[in-house]
């Protein structure tokens, strides 16, 4: 069966509001829908900054969202919106933000609880009206179907897919994104970059999520390092942005492969930040599989300026390094002696392992490991 023959579903927000100043719409959106009580989920510094979406009413806002959210983190969230009981949630923020946003708009009042909702298309509905207003230009989680909680328990990321958590309205206002940090925006910038990458060369690769794949790695190629090098500078972060959204499409109907489970245990297990995880491990899972998929490999090069590189590691270490990125798990805080562990974890992620398109073993992940330390 060719690619053109398998079928796939593709959900968008309803409504998506791109480019500067666009966070305004937010309010007069809400405004005529009659929204009067709303909450905002966030972390302090959006917390402090939301004026910006000028929401009606009555605006409540949890602003204690943590880097990577864990299940106390979304129950803490979960239970101000009981007693709120609020017509709007607003994710406002990165990935951590509007994953734990989806999840205060479909819990809540539903009877279910987290853990029976993991997996795909088991909320039974929402209630609610959802709006996502992104600030960082990364996870694309403002066009996406999924969610990401850490469990403590087990020290491994929960899932929810559910077309249920699609927004009502996504707002992707890049001049939000002016205040990130260069080394902030350069690791977020490669997870938008590994998300369309490892989309475009998945087993479940699709026509028609390709062109937003190859579109987004070479948005990420042209701007990405000139966001770094001057954060004021409007077009670039334009750029980040759009290519961040792209990757959000990516994301719903095809998904990530071998690269974010590979880098799933270094942010549970060791804190490090979602984008450098993925940043640091892009790089050897893109070489990795470059034997089975040379073309599209080929592609993924040129698209970000790197055409006629003969060594796909080299080269692409050699480019995020550039970006000021620190590639050495050693300098992160990860210890040698937990690299098994992992290794052993990141294996057990098969929702994304299996649409590798080379086979990766236990073994091969320990390997790659190894090499980044």
């Amino acid at each position: 069966m060719t690619d053109l023959l398998r079928p796939i579903d593709i959900d968008r927000p309803a409504r998506i509001a791109f480019g500067p100043g666009q966070v305004a719409s937010i309010g007069a959106w809400a405004r005529e829908r009659g929204i009067t009580r709303s909450l905002v989920i966030a972390g302090g510094f959006n917390a402090a900054r939301i004026d910006l979406l000028g929401l009606p009413g009555e605006v409540t806002v949890f602003g204690e969202v943590k880097p990577e959210p864990d299940i106390p983190n979304l129950d803490a969230a979960l239970a101000l919106a009981e007693r709120v009981q609020p017509q709007l949630v607003v994710g406002f923020g990165g990935g951590s933000a509007m994953d734990l946003a989806k999840l205060v708009a479909v819990l809540p009042g539903s009877g279910q609880t987290l853990h029976e909702v993991v997996g795909p298309e088991k909320v039974a509905g929402r209630r609610v009206a959802l709006a996502q207003v992104a600030t960082t230009s990364g996870t694309g989680s403002e066009a996406g179907s999924r969610s990401l909680v850490t469990d403590p328990a087990t020290q491994n990321k929960l899932a929810v897919q559910s077309r249920h958590m699609i927004a009502d309205l996504a707002v992707v206002d890049p001049d939000l994104t002016l205040s990130v940090p260069a080394s902030v925006t350069a690791a977020t910038g490669v997870d938008a970059l590994a998300h369309c990458a490892e989309a475009f060369t998945s087993r479940k690769s699709h026509p028609t999520i390709d062109l937003y794949a190859l579109e987004g790695i070479r948005l990420v190629g042209r701007f990405l390092a000139r966001a770094v090098a001057d954060g004021s500078d409007r077009e670039a972060r334009a750029g980040l942005a759009l290519a961040s959204l792209y990757g959000g499409f990516c994301l719903g109907p095809v998904n990530t492969t071998a690269g974010h489970a590979v880098a799933y245990p270094l942010g549970t297990r060791h804190h490090v930040a979602h984008g450098l995880a993925c940043a640091v491990i892009f790089p050897h899972t893109l070489a990795f599989n470059a034997s089975v998929v040379p073309a599209k490999t080929a592609l993924v090069l040129d698209a970000l300026g790197l055409a006629g590189a003969r060594d796909v590691l080299a080269t692409t270490h050699g480019w995020c390094a550039a970006l000021g990125i620190q590639m050495r798990l050693s300098a992160l805080g990860v210890p040698e002696d937990d690299l098994p562990v992992m290794a052993t974890e990141a294996h057990a992620i098969r929702r994304l392992l299996d649409n590798n398109p080379r086979e990766m073993s236990q073994d091969d992940i320990l390997a790659i490991y190894r090499a980044a330390f």
